[in-house]
C-alpha cells in the first residue's frame, strides 16, 4: 500500500528555507498553502523584494500569501484556510502560539539547524562556528509553546569543515533538513513516528545575535578571532577599523606570527596580518568601507599598511 499523502502548510522566510519546501514539494505530499512575510525595501532604491520562499513558491507553483504574522489578520485566516494535516515551520522567526500549534491535524514539525538539546535559539549554525564546535547537525521535531524543546522526531549529525563559514556551513545544514523533513513526513504518514523527548539537563543556547557582535576582539587569541570571522561569512561580515574607517573581514586564518594586539604585523604580498592576543590572523577577505570586497593582498597593494599600525 502507498503510504499516505499528507496535506502541509509550510511557514519559512529565510533561504535556508527553501531546500525543505523543494523537498517536500517532490516527496508527493501536498502543500496546500506556503506562508512567507511580505516584500522589503531592497538596497539602494531597488524596490520591493520577496522572501527567498516567496521565490520559490511561486517558481514551484504553489499557492502563497505574503504576511507579517500569522498570529492574527490575514497570515491566520490564511492559515486555519489551508486546513493542515502538518504545519511545516523552518527558518520563520516568529514564536508560535498555542493556537497555531494545535491546527494541524497531525502534527506541527519544525526542522532546526542543530542537534537538540544542543544550541536551541535563533542563530544554531552561527553560534555553533563563534564556539569552535567540530560539528553540529539538523533536528526534525514536533513543536511545542517551549522555544525548541519539543521531541524529537530524527536527527543527522554533520561534520564542520575546515573551510566553513555561516554560509556553506549553513546551506550544508538546509539540504539535509529536507531530506530529514521528508523522512518525517513518512514517518508521520505511516504511522511509524517514535517522538522522543529532549534532555533538558543537556541544553544548550544560541540566542540571537547583534549588530555588535560583529565587531573582531583583538584582545582574544587567533582561533576565537577566525571563529567570529566564519560566523558572520559570507555576510554581514565581522567587523573591525583600519585608519578610522569601518573594515568588513570576510575570511580569515590563524597564523604563527606574535604581536601587540590589533596591531599589524605583516604586510606585503603575503596579505594584511594583525596580531591578536595569542598569535596572529591572516585578513583573507576583506572589504573596505563602501568597496567590494577584495584579497588581502589587494588590500595591502591598495591600502599600503604599515607595520605597527592599529586595527581597532
Amino acid at each position: 500500500m502507498a503510504p499516505r499523502s499528507l496535506r502541509v502548510t509550510f511557514l519559512g522566510n529565510d533561504p535556508w528555507s527553501v531546500p525543505s519546501l523543494e523537498a517536500v514539494r517532490g516527496s508527493g505530499h501536498r502543500v496546500g498553502l506556503v506562508l512567507t512575510r511580505g516584500p522589503r525595501p531592497g538596497r539602494r532604491g531597488s524596490g520591493s523584494i520577496p522572501t527567498a520562499v516567496a521565490q520559490a513558491a511561486t517558481r514551484l507553483d504553489l499557492p502563497l500569501t505574503e504576511a507579517d504574522t500569522v498570529r492574527t489578520g490575514r497570515g491566520l485566516e490564511a492559515l486555519t484556510g489551508s486546513s493542515p494535516e502538518v504545519l511545516v515551520v523552518v527558518a520563520y522567526g516568529e514564536i508560535l502560539p498555542p493556537s497555531v500549534l494545535e491546527l494541524p491535524t497531525v502534527a506541527a514539525v519544525n526542522v532546526h539547524f542543530s542537534l537538540l538539546p544542543e544550541l536551541r535559539g535563533a542563530s544554531p549554525v552561527q553560534q555553533a562556528l563563534l564556539r569552535g564546535f567540530e560539528r553540529t547537525g539538523v533536528t526534525t521535531m514536533l513543536m511545542e509553546e517551549g522555544p525548541d524543546t519539543g521531541p524529537i522526531l530524527r536527527q543527522r549529525a554533520e561534520p564542520i569543515r575546515d573551510e566553513d563559514d555561516a554560509g556553506r556551513l549553513g546551506g550544508r545544514l538546509a539540504r539535509i533538513g529536507g531530506d530529514l523533513l521528508v523522512a518525517s513526513l513518512e514517518d508521520l504518514a505511516e504511522g511509524t513516528a517514535r517522538p522522543r523527548p529532549q534532555d533538558a539537563s543537556r541544553a544548550t543556547f544560541a540566542p540571537k545575535l547583534h549588530p555588535e557582535d560583529r565587531r573582531i576582539d583583538w584582545q582574544v587569541p587567533a582561533e576565537d578571532v577566525v571563529n567570529r570571522v566564519r560566523a558572520f561569512g559570507p555576510e554581514p561580515g565581522a567587523l573591525t577599523a583600519f585608519r578610522g574607517a569601518p573594515l568588513k573581514v570576510l575570511r580569515a586564518a590563524a597564523s604563527p606570527e606574535r604581536g601587540s594586539p590589533g596591531v599589524v604585523v605583516s604586510a606585503g604580498e603575503g596579505g594584511l596580518v594583525v596580531a591578536a592576543a595569542r598569535g596572529a590572523v591572516a585578513l583573507l577577505q576583506v572589504a573596505p568601507a563602501g568597496k567590494r570586497e577584495m584579497s588581502g593582498v589587494a588590500f595591502v597593494r591598495g591600502r599600503r599598511p604599515q607595520l605597527g599600525e592599529r586595527l581597532a
